[in-house]
């Protein structure tokens, strides 16, 4: 192991391909020995070498900018260390013993959920059928209660000297497979649509959507069947309401099926990891490779 002075850094971090060249060509040519890591920097007996900083130099770097950041990396490494060093020699026995065992409990947590994942995501079936989802929500539904009124609309914002404004307005309101192929036709001249009355709209939405209906006016504006114009300064609105529904109403199946299909999906996705884990420790007792004792469990008991 050889020890590099931070002056010479520079030569290290920019001829780290000639040197690895230079390592190569000197290795014995029967032993194949492994090339020496060049060590930057030590504290105590932990030492920083050379190739555990250098995949974080990019190669537009200048030699003046390399020496910097290895410069700042170095010394952060060092803190870091140092830091460290103080607090476990300040720290009580039982604070240190606490935080090991956290750290340990923290590993496994992130070994073993990974592992989990990995096997959900390899065998999970994300498929959820349509009578699953139905039976689910007619089970279910008086939970599914509306936070906020919802619409069902279609409408036009025109600029203020669109020509053809009755014609529009009349087919909007009337809507047949004619009407909404015209305005489909002429859809280009209009500043903004939404012809799919189907589409359950939050009003919050809504009223980004179209600023002359404000959470004053709103209530007034959109009923059920109701053929509303508006207009401001930038254009005139044409809105056609089919549906309300209100606060603490039911909310539609179609309104909520994506969040119903992810709340199917965790059901099942902890379903599999419950088999999964009652498997692993039955799987584990018939290899004899898990067993509790009874004088333990009496301990626990009596303790």
């Amino acid at each position: 192991m050889r020890l590099v002075k931070i002056g010479t850094l520079k030569f290290l971090l920019v001829g780290t391909c000639l040197l690895a060249g230079l390592l190569c060509i000197s290795c014995d040519s029967f032993g194949k020995k492994e090339p020496e890591r060049e060590v930057v920097a030590r504290v105590g007996e932990e030492y920083l070498y050379l190739d555990d900083i250098s995949d974080l130099f990019a190669d537009n770097l200048s030699a003046e900018d390399s020496i910097a950041l290895a410069s700042n990396l170095i010394t952060k490494w060092a803190t870091q260390r140092l830091l460290l060093s103080r607090a476990k020699f300040n720290l009580s026995e039982d604070k240190i013993a606490e935080f090991e065992s956290l750290i340990s409990d923290y590993r496994a947590d992130l070994y073993t959920r990974a592992y989990k994942e990995a096997l959900v995501a390899q065998s999970e079936d994300t498929l959820i059928l349509d009578s699953e989802l139905s039976e689910f929500y007619e089970k279910e539904r008086v939970n599914f209660r509306l936070q906020e009124k919802i619409v069902q609309l279609r409408f036009i914002e025109l600029p203020l000297q669109f020509l053809n404004r009755e014609e529009v307005t009349e087919r909007l309101r009337r809507f047949n497979e004619n009407d909404l192929r015209f305005l489909d036709s002429v859809g280009v001249q209009f500043r903004k649509l939404h012809f799919n009355d189907s589409l359950w709209v939050p009003v919050s939405r809504i009223l980004d959507e179209i600023p002359p209906l404000t959470a004053e006016n709103e209530s007034d504006n959109l009923k059920k069947s109701q053929f509303i114009e508006l207009e401001d300064g930038s254009g005139v609105y044409l809105i056609k309401v089919t549906d309300v529904l209100g606060v603490n109403e039911i909310a539609p199946l179609s309104y909520i099926e994506p969040r119903l299909r992810q709340v199917l999906l965790n059901r099942r996705k902890m379903k599999y990891l419950r088999e999964l884990e009652s498997d692993l420790i039955n799987e584990a007792i018939r290899r004899n490779e898990f067993e509790i004792y009874d004088n333990a469990q009496e301990n626990t008991i009596t303790n």
